[in-house]
């Protein structure tokens, strides 16, 4: 078993598109989204110690213990590979860069990214079919962190399958100061949707279903949309306001990832991005430049390993 420590990047993700369909029996929509794998990311440290496992971190509003998602990875794993009581021999300290409650995946992100690691410690190569259950228990998105990259996700966004990758965008990830439940995001929806009238919904839901976003290899940038964002702007104006000021700014691309609060924009040059965070920041508001990953560069730099920071994701291109 390794004795340094294991450090492990959790990369955050952007939902391209989302159409969101009717409700299942078992409470879940229907989806149909489009991911983006992003250079932002928080670090997995995992170190082999003695005792009962721990699950550690400082980042306020971010669990601890048998309530992170992290914990629940390591146990589940634990029991995967047909080991006794309850995990033990280490510790996983999570260093946070990706915003909370933001739409950006950062929870889910780090579990799978803690599945790697443990992978490492313990010397272990489950089935790829173990890894991707375990990575769905913690999380609809998931599997699409096994994947990476751009890629379709349909069902509960759990069935995932990659698209040929997006040519290489800076993106500025704007961060409003209150975060969004993903629970709340979709009673949004859904008591908006029951409000209006039956033949204005079946034509909504229907027109927004059908647009196909990719186009054979190529995605669609115009026809991108997220349907949880008019409701959550709805509640959350800063939503709007934020989209509205990156589309000024010369996004070619302006819109709330998953249920929010955080909004992307997406630039051809890292120049126009670094000026459009200036501006945001000016404004009163929070920003980071990053850039979109591919699925070789990932792999590349899971682990840290003493590798630089990848380009777009240097502490000044988060923060200028």
């Amino acid at each position: 078993m390794p004795t340094a420590p294991i450090r492990v990047r959790a990369h955050a993700k952007i939902n391209l598109d989302l159409r969101v369909s009717g409700r299942h029996i078992d409470g879940f929509h229907e989806l149909r989204t489009i991911m983006q794998s992003i250079a932002l990311h928080d670090v997995i440290t995992l170190r082999a110690t003695q005792g009962p496992c721990r699950v550690r971190c400082a980042a306020p509003g971010v669990p601890e213990g048998e309530d992170n998602l992290v914990w629940r990875v390591v146990h589940r794993l634990w029991a995967a590979l047909g080991r006794g009581g309850v995990p033990h021999g280490v510790t996983v300290t999570i260093t946070k860069r990706i915003p909370v409650a933001a739409g950006l995946g950062g929870g889910t992100a780090d579990a799978v990214a803690a599945l790697h690691g443990l992978c490492r410690l313990w010397e272990a190569a489950p089935e790829p079919a173990c890894l991707r259950d375990i990575a769905g228990e913690v999380g609809s998105d998931g599997p699409f962190f096994l994947v990476g990259g751009t890629a379709l996700g349909l069902g509960r966004g759990d069935e995932v399958y990659p698209l040929a990758e997006l040519p290489r965008h800076w993106v500025v990830v704007a961060v409003p100061r209150r975060g969004v439940s993903t629970v709340s995001a979709y009673a949004w929806m859904d008591r908006d949707r029951a409000a209006a009238s039956a033949s204005r919904r079946r034509q909504r839901v229907a027109a927004s279903w059908s647009v196909p976003p990719v186009v054979g290899p190529v995605i669609d940038l115009a026809a991108l949309t997220n349907d949880l964002e008019p409701s959550v702007a709805r509640r959350r104006p800063e939503i709007r306001t934020a989209a509205r000021a990156l589309a000024a700014a010369g996004a070619t691309v302006a819109a709330m990832t998953g249920s929010g609060s955080a909004v992307f924009g997406l630039f051809s040059r890292r120049t126009r991005a670094i000026e459009a965070a200036r501006q945001l920041r000016v404004a009163g508001g929070v920003a980071l430049v990053t850039r979109t990953l591919e699925r070789a560069t990932l792999a590349q730099y899971t682990y840290l390993d003493g590798a630089a920071f990848l380009d777009g994701d240097s502490p000044r291109a988060r923060h200028t």
